[in-house]
């Protein structure tokens, strides 16, 4: 069985979202990313010495690291309707968005983890707000999806990191496209498992 490491929230809850969207088999460990260790008290460095999630373990001594890398090859084995095929421009084009989200847009949020007494929330908002923006302007064709009308890893991890906004009390108002998005992701059931089993409430906007 595979074991996922995991912290509530956080980008791992991706890979989560993907393993039940594909019925894989699964155990969530769960790891303190402020102390980095188990619910045991074990060191997390001893299982991923870059001590951060997500992390899984797909096979005895066998550990993947970094989401992008890890949702790609929950596809390719396990799920692949859920990212296109590998050689096409579909799967450039899902490559495109993962790592806007995994660079350009997760980065985007990092003033607010990290807001400084007295420094401006306002200041802190701008680039998330800037990139919630964006990403309405992509969704305001039409299109159910991320990438099309079809529900891929991409939008997994869109839908992880998304959340974080919500988080720090950022609406949705102005990105109508973007909120209508958010609650079609939430509304599917392997998204709410995933949620429910990490604790999190169980909406996107």
């Amino acid at each position: 069985m595979m074991k996922l490491y995991y912290s509530p929230g956080t980008c791992s809850l991706a890979p989560h979202i993907v393993l039940r969207e594909a019925g894989v088999p699964h155990q969530l460990i769960r790891v303190d990313l402020r102390r980095h260790q188990l619910a045991d008290g074990a060191d997390y460095y001893a299982v991923n010495p870059k001590g951060s999630v997500p992390a899984i373990e797909i096979g005895e001594g066998v550990l993947l690291t970094e989401g992008v890398a890890v949702l790609q090859y929950l596809a390719d084995q396990h799920a692949p309707a859920l990212a296109p095929a590998n050689g096409t421009l579909g799967r450039a084009r899902l490559h495109e968005i993962l790592n806007y989200v995994s660079s350009d847009y997760a980065k985007a949020y990092t003033p607010l983890f990290y807001l400084a007494d007295g420094a401006s929330r306002a200041d802190a908002e701008r680039p998330v707000i800037a990139k919630l923006g964006y990403l309405d302007r992509l969704l305001a064709d039409g299109r159910a999806f991320i990438l099309g009308p079809q529900f891929s890893v991409a939008d997994a991890y869109l839908f992880a990191v998304t959340r974080w906004a919500i988080d720090f009390g950022i609406g949705f108002e102005a990105v109508p496209a973007l909120k209508a998005y958010m609650a079609r992701v939430a509304a599917r059931a392997p998204v709410q498992q995933a949620l429910l089993a990490e604790g999190l409430a169980a909406h996107g906007a």
